[in-house]
Parts: structure tokens; sequence; C-alpha cells
């Protein structure tokens, strides 16, 4: 049989865990996790959908690509600012599309690894310009560099690199 001191011990424990599991469930539930998505929103290609018309195009040229995006409130968090998953999703977009102004067509992209530094945040009806440049690019590995600036200030919000491997399409 335990000792009073280890029972009385493990209870408080179990009190401890259980506060902490409320009060990241109670997180997770205000942050709207466990609401049900919009209607309209409920298709089978979700994130195409929420991102549609989000993107615009400024500049393309080799080894570079500039787009502009607003912030609106279809693709902004709990807080009003551009959810997280936007920022990685467009900026996996940018990625790809400036690396294949200097990758053969004949070959395919592989994303080997993406890093996300969300520095600040941009609230809604903020004009962001994002920046896609190629950092170094050879045979076989492309990398690149995305910016995220406040147009107008050029404050730097977001920052994201790239690495993608070339490959032979097969031949079937």
């Amino acid at each position: 049989m335990a000792s009073p001191s280890r029972t009385a011990s493990h209870t408080g424990e179990n009190h401890s865990r259980n506060s902490i599991e409320s009060t990241v469930y109670g997180f997770i539930q205000r942050a709207g996790a466990f609401e049900k998505a919009p209607e309209g929103y409920e298709t089978k290609n979700l994130i195409s959908e929420m991102m549609k018309d989000l993107l615009k195009v400024d500049r393309i040229e080799r080894g570079r690509i500039i787009c502009c995006l607003t912030v609106v409130t279809r693709v902004t968090n709990p807080y009003g600012t551009l959810h997280g998953g936007v920022v990685a999703t467009v900026a996996k977009l940018v990625a790809v599309a400036c690396a294949r102004t200097v990758v053969k067509e004949d070959k395919e992209l592989r994303l080997g690894e993406m890093s996300i530094s969300y520095l600040s945040a941009a609230s809604v009806n903020v004009e962001l310009e994002i920046d896609g440049r190629i950092v170094r690019s050879g045979r076989n590995v492309t990398t690149v560099s995305v910016e995220f600036r406040v147009k107008g200030t050029k404050k730097l919000v977001y920052t994201a690199h790239a690495t993608f491997f070339a490959e032979p399409v097969p031949k079937l």
C-alpha cells in the first residue's frame, strides 16, 4: 500500500495534469478549432477556395517573383491577423513558382524542407508585398527565399526559406 504522502503527491499531479489539459482544451476551443466550417467552405478543395483571388502576381523574371496580397477576413485567425497556415501556403506557392523560373520543365520539383519565421502580424486590409528570390540553384538543388513585407512601409512581417530537389520526370 502506498504511503499517504505519496498518494497525496500523486493526486496533486493528477489535479495539475487535469488543469493543464483543461487550459489547453479551452485555448483550442476559443481558437475555433471545434466550430463547424462556415457554409460554402465544406468542399473537397477547401484551401483553393480560401485562397481564391487572394494572390496577385506583379512581376515574374528569371529567379524572382513578386506578388501582392491584401489580408481579408476569410484568411485570418481568431486574433484578426493573417493565419499562419495561409502564410505557409502562400510561401510554398511563391517558392515553387520562383524555383520554376530556373528549373527546366523536364524536372519535377520536390520540397525538401521549408522554414518560416513569423516576425510580426498582418491585420485585415493590410497589403503585403511577397518577394520570392532564388538564393542558389544548382543542377539538382534549388533554394528560395520568400519575404512578406507591408506595402508602403516595407516592414518585414514573415520570411520563408525553401529547398527543392529537382528530379527527372520518369518516362513511361
